[in-house]
């Protein structure tokens, strides 16, 4: 029986944040408890499986993800670490482990180090250096030069929003198992393409991404090819790999690799100035003037999302200055129900609202991590709600409660969650369904939340996750890049980068 070491480290770390993202933000899952927390849409899940599924025995080290931050903490990433070269070493005494496949993010950064997954890469290879090792990835993935050279293959996702993350573990698996029962001999190349592009210019059910992603299929369908994708970066990270990367694993063909991730890398700078945003985008507002003018169409709820603050992308998620505008806006008060906000992420004020629903207090709340781009609310209201120990879609666990103020019900949050699915307000009693406006700090909307908004609308609002690249203070990207850079020349033969980098 071939027996095959796994674990999954998942965070998207946001450098414009100044919040340090440490134990208490992650949820670590060790040994076999992992096969006992599997959930559908999750890389590890597909990889687990499908390696139980052609009798392998998989070797469960360590789980641990969290919502988006700021950078992560040194010492906390190296327990991590240290803890899964532990337990692959103690696996590898009892029997010869055969492979490794991983479930890895690809822009996890680590506050002094830089890169989290190239240097994990690292060390195993040194630990295993004639086994296999692949990896799933996140479509906003960073490659480096370290992962490149430390893992036989990596396939990114293929869907944004991503609902294919169990189909693309499950792809991680199956390289695996041709190498170990086909005799695979992966040969891989990536090429750098100079454009920093946020996430909600580049979902996949629109175009230019449609016609992208369908390239990378059809080239998948090609002979001896065994993966293809378009990783697309991760703009709220200033590091000097930040790029969209193209990678392509060919089966005991570098040449084959290379030209299919040349011919890849050409389209897709072709198409940069295709990009944009196909959600309706304002400024500030003018989002809550066409929010409100459009009430009286019937068509609701109408969503908002502050994009600026956005915790699914790294932000801190305790910018103010939207829900100011909210707050302070007449027409507020004149709606039949009130605003859904979600929310503010502050364990302070979440925890003096604890046993105080239905009472009215003076409540301070936001700004506690990103002073500099906003200030604290100071407001009266009604505490309406408070549920101890939340947790949905896999978010760690805290507290939630809901502050009425000045027409608002306002989600405040003790740990730092993700505005992802609509019963994050359901479980505190208020129905998105029913109301005429919900504001999530969201780009794109989520799957679960588009399928309850009636029209969704983006404000261009400011914090760590600016949709506008070009108004965030970046130090360290490699320049010329796009959009910050347009007039420069580029091919992607010159930007390739085979084996050993």
């Amino acid at each position: 029986m071939k027996r095959v070491l796994v674990a999954a480290l998942h965070h998207e770390s946001n450098s414009f944040n100044p919040i340090i993202t440490c134990e208490k933000d992650f949820n670590v899952i060790y040994g076999e408890d992992i096969f006992h927390k599997l959930r559908d849409n999750d890389s590890i899940t597909g990889i687990i499986k499908t390696l139980q599924g052609v009798g392998y025995e998989v070797i469960p080290t360590v789980s641990a993800r969290a919502v988006p931050n700021g950078e992560i903490d040194y010492d906390f990433y190296n327990k991590i670490k240290n803890e899964i070269i532990k337990r692959a070493k103690i696996a590898q005494e009892e029997a010869k482990i055969d492979a490794i496949t991983l479930s890895l993010h690809g822009s996890m950064r680590i506050k002094n180090q830089g890169e989290a997954e190239g240097y994990f890469l690292e060390e195993l290879r040194d630990i295993f250096p004639d086994i296999p090792i692949f990896s799933s990835l996140d479509m906003h993935t960073t490659m480096t030069k370290r992962m490149h050279n430390s893992c036989d293959g990596f396939v990114g996702y293929k869907c944004a929003p991503h609902t294919d993350c169990f189909e693309t573990g499950e792809h991680a698996a199956k390289m695996t198992i041709a190498a170990l029962e086909n005799g695979a001999s992966p040969k891989s190349a990536w090429v750098k393409v100079p454009i920093l592009i946020a996430g909600e210019q580049s979902s996949t059910n629109v175009e230019p991404m449609i016609e992208l992603i369908n390239e990378l299929r059809v080239c998948e369908r090609k002979e001896g090819i065994m993966a293809a994708s378009y990783l697309m970066g991760f703009p709220w990270a200033d590091n000097e790999d930040s790029s969209i990367a193209v990678y392509v694993v060919a089966d005991g063909n570098v040449e084959l690799a290379q030209r299919e991730a040349v011919r890849l890398a050409d389209l897709i700078w072709s198409r940069r100035n295709k990009f944009c945003f196909h959600t309706e985008t304002y400024n500030e507002k003018e989002a809550l003037d066409v929010a409100f003018g459009a009430i009286k169409d019937g068509q609701l709820p109408i969503y908002i999302s502050d994009s600026g603050d956005n915790p699914t992308a790294g932000a801190s998620s305790d910018c103010t200055n939207f829900l100011k505008l909210i707050m302070s806006d007449n027409r507020t008060d004149k709606l039949t129900k009130p605003v859904i906000y979600g929310g503010i992420y502050d364990p302070i004020a979440t925890n003096e609202c604890e046993g105080k629903v239905g009472q009215e207090i003076t409540l301070t709340f936001g700004a506690k991590f990103d002073t500099e781009t906003s200030s604290p609310i100071t407001a009266k209201g009604i505490v309406k709600a408070y549920v101890k120990d939340w947790s949905r879609a896999g978010m760690l666990k805290g507290d939630l409660a809901l502050f009425n103020s000045s027409g608002v019900d306002i989600v405040i949050s003790q740990t730092h969650v993700g505005y992802i699915v609509p019963e994050i307000f359901i479980d505190l009693g208020v129905n998105p369904k029913n109301v005429e406006i919900v504001v999530c700090k969201l780009g794109y909307l989520t799957h679960q939340q588009s399928l309850v908004a009636k029209r969704s609308i983006m404000a261009l609002t400011k914090g760590n996750t600016n949709e506008d690249l070009k108004t965030l203070n970046y130090k360290k990207v490699k320049r010329p890049i796009f959009p910050l850079d347009y007039d420069f020349e580029y091919n992607g033969i010159d930007n390739l980068i085979g084996e050993e980098g």
